[in-house]
């Protein structure tokens, strides 16, 4: 079976905060066409993947090793402004904090310089039976590396 070409990472990583740009489509809206409140979870999850990405770290060979998975275990969101159909937004992603089996995560979307959500979370390293693990060595130099820039 031949392998599916795999895409470059999106967005950029400055200063420890990875950046990426995403349009609003029409099924991301609701009949007023502003954006579904349940859609901007899909947008944090896109920042967040392409952030692992461009960091450097394989979280899908990870999955399909077997090796482990992030799993969301807590999350604080603000609604600010509504996202609209065509809307540009960018969607920030930093680490606030990083323990042996979890990260402490800010995001922010927002539509040119207007925050329109802010959320924080804890994401969690688990084995594949569910269970607390502690994130791959390698994965924990780059965060800390990360978060330095960020200071």
């Amino acid at each position: 079976m031949a392998s599916l070409p795999s895409l470059p990472p999106s967005g950029t990583i400055d200063g420890g905060i990875h950046r990426l740009s995403q349009r609003v489509y029409f099924e991301d809206t609701d009949t007023a066409a502003i954006m579904y409140h349940a859609k901007y979870l899909h947008f944090l999850e896109r920042g967040r993947t392409e952030f692992l990405r461009v960091a450097g770290i394989d979280h899908g060979a990870a999955v399909k090793a077997g090796d482990g998975a992030y799993a969301v275990t807590e999350m604080a969101i603000r609604w600010l402004r509504p996202a609209r159909l065509d809307d540009v937004l960018t969607i920030e992603t930093r680490l606030i904090s990083v323990r042996a089996a979890a990260c402490a995560i800010g995001q922010r979307i927002l539509r040119g310089d207007d925050v329109l959500l802010d959320a924080t979370l804890t994401a969690v390293f688990l084995d594949p039976a569910g269970r607390p693990r502690r994130q791959p060595r390698d994965w924990m130099a780059r965060f800390h590396d990360l978060l330095q820039q960020d200071a």
